[in-house]
């Protein structure tokens, strides 16, 4: 694990614990960054209809495009959230979330 990744880890075992909620400023920095990356092939949540599991997509290059599902789905929000955590986590520094 390089020195960013573990220096860094305390804010995936913050999210862990607290996927929602009021988060420390240094892990909302990190999420906001995460959530801004490019359109294309960023990880969305989706349950179409209420109680049915969260199904992990990924957008198209465009928003006229359609999603594309990975085969992925959760029971729990929070089960499906710490999975597009751990994939934007890999994205963002290179490298699988030091914490499951």
């Amino acid at each position: 694990m390089d020195k960013l990744c573990q220096d860094v880890a305390h804010l995936a075992q913050e999210f862990r614990a607290h996927p929602h909620g009021r988060h420390s400023a240094d892990l909302q920095r990190v999420l906001n960054r995460m959530r801004s990356e490019p359109f294309a092939g960023h990880y969305i949540l989706v349950q179409e209809h209420k109680g049915l599991p969260y199904r992990l997509a990924q957008l198209g290059a465009t928003p006229a495009d359609p999603i594309s599902y990975t085969g992925d789905t959760f029971v729990t929000l929070a089960e499906a959230e710490w999975a597009v955590f751990k994939l934007r986590w890999c994205r963002h520094f290179g490298s699988n979330v030091p914490v499951d």
